[in-house]
């Protein structure tokens, strides 16, 4: 009876259209799996969990390194008949700066590829607008280990993925309005597809109507906040603003913030590995925030983007680029 529930849950979750490229249509909250201290185990049995719920759609990247324990999962759900084929789940990766560089774009697909056990991705991203030297991953990267991005010949590369059937949509992620501008223009596919932050302290209007009008889907990663790297606390769990609506409305404040982020048209991908949080955080379509809800979360105070200079070590210096180039948010 497992993959009967799974079903009715999995056909619960409202699904969009992507803009571009042949995917399936993406479910509205996917399942994020930025794990990268943990061992496989947690994320092969966290993705399974989560099928048997009914999540779908999967968000995973090389830099996380649990490629391989989602495919592993995916493979296990289809053995046990959780879902009835690989077709039945969206599943998303993404290209690291070290990899941007038009001539490694695509083995670097089909290295993903392998890891997954797939033939293809649903929707495959430039991670970060950063381009690094050639090499693993490496964080924090040197100063001296920047490179300039090659928007044209990237973005060309993402758009062969494309044609050979590698990735069925192709997108971006942490890409500002400026970073859109230098690729449209010589796009012959647009990209479905911006993956931003976006969450009750962080709205992104300005570039969520620029995404509107150019034809690209935005989707959140933190809508819960992320995850307290600076040691200043999670700003959304710890909101009185949405405690408050939560208490009101017998949810979690997770849920308030989830259900908020639904309500702007952003798809998410939110990171749990708690069974019980999984449950939870697939209720929030059946409900809906009151104006007043969301006034208030309007007036929730912003907080400031950092950019990508905490991708670097902070000694050394920017030799191949300018330091404009790292430090890009609030554009």
């Amino acid at each position: 009876m497992a993959s009967t529930r799974s079903t009715a849950a999995a056909a619960a979750v409202p699904e969009v259209a992507l803009p571009s490229g042949n995917a399936r249509p993406m479910p509205a909250i996917g399942l994020g799996t930025a794990a990268i201290f943990l061992p496989h185990e947690a994320t092969r049995d966290a993705v399974l969990a989560a099928i048997e719920l009914g999540f779908r759609h999967f968000d995973t990247a090389y830099l996380y390194r649990t490629e391989k324990p989602l495919g592993e999962a995916v493979a296990e759900a289809v053995r046990r008949g959780l879902i009835g084929s690989r077709e039945e789940v969206f599943v998303t990766s993404k290209l690291w700066c070290t990899q941007c560089h038009p001539d490694l774009v695509v083995p670097s697909l089909r290295e993903t590829l392998q890891n997954l056990q797939m033939e293809y991705v649903d929707l495959y991203l430039i991670h970060q607008p950063i381009c690094q030297k050639p090499g693993p991953p490496v964080f924090p990267a040197k100063r001296e280990d920047a490179r300039p991005f090659d928007f044209k010949g990237v973005w060309r590369a993402m758009e062969e993925c494309q044609r050979l059937g590698l990735a069925r949509a192709i997108g971006v992620s942490n890409f500002t309005a400026k970073h859109l501008d230098r690729t449209l223009p010589f796009a012959t596919i647009t990209p479905a597809v911006n993956q931003v932050e976006v969450n009750p302290v962080c709205h992104q209007e300005k570039l969520r109507r620029y995404c509107a009008e150019k034809g690209i889907h935005v989707v959140a990663f933190s809508p819960l906040g992320g995850q307290d790297w600076t040691g200043k606390g999670n700003a959304v769990l710890e909101s009185e603003v949405l405690a408050e609506i939560a208490k009101a409305r017998g949810k979690s404040v997770a849920q308030v913030s989830l259900r908020w982020v639904y309500e702007q048209g952003v798809s998410l991908v939110v990171k749990t590995y708690n069974k019980e949080r999984l449950k939870q955080n697939l209720e929030i379509f059946d409900w809906e925030l009151t104006d007043e809800d969301r006034l208030k979360i309007s007036q929730i105070p912003q907080k400031k983007l950092e950019g990508g200079a905490f991708m670097f070590a902070p000694e050394g210096e920017f030799t191949s680029v300018d330091i404009s180039e790292i430090n890009f948010a609030d554009e």
